[in-house]
């Protein structure tokens, strides 16, 4: 099996910025400490309209994925964050073919 990447942009309400970033935060440090996790990086993106954060995540494998989403912090956030939002949240689930360790 090879690895899997996942790339999620959210865009938080401005008045919850804070809050989201504050939160992915404990989510990075959580989700690094995961047994099938190879990577875990937060970056905002600052537009004309706010700001957007990405997420760009690497996993051994599929089942790995499956367990960062069974995972308690990842069902802590969702249930946090659900009204902090702007948007639902942009997600893409990728193989990865030829990608640089």
């Amino acid at each position: 099996m090879s690895p899997v990447s996942v790339h999620a942009v959210l865009t938080p309400k401005p008045e919850h910025l804070a809050e989201v970033e504050a939160e992915l935060r404990v989510m990075a440090r959580a989700s690094r400490q995961e047994e099938g996790n190879l990577r875990y990086d937060l970056t905002r993106e600052r537009t004309e309209s706010g700001v957007r954060l990405h997420i760009s995540e690497r996993y051994r494998d599929e089942a790995a994925v499956q367990a960062h989403r069974d995972s308690a912090h990842y069902q802590a956030y969702r249930a946090k964050a659900a009204g902090w939002l702007a948007e639902p949240p942009q997600v893409s689930v990728m193989e990865e073919v030829d990608v640089a360790g």
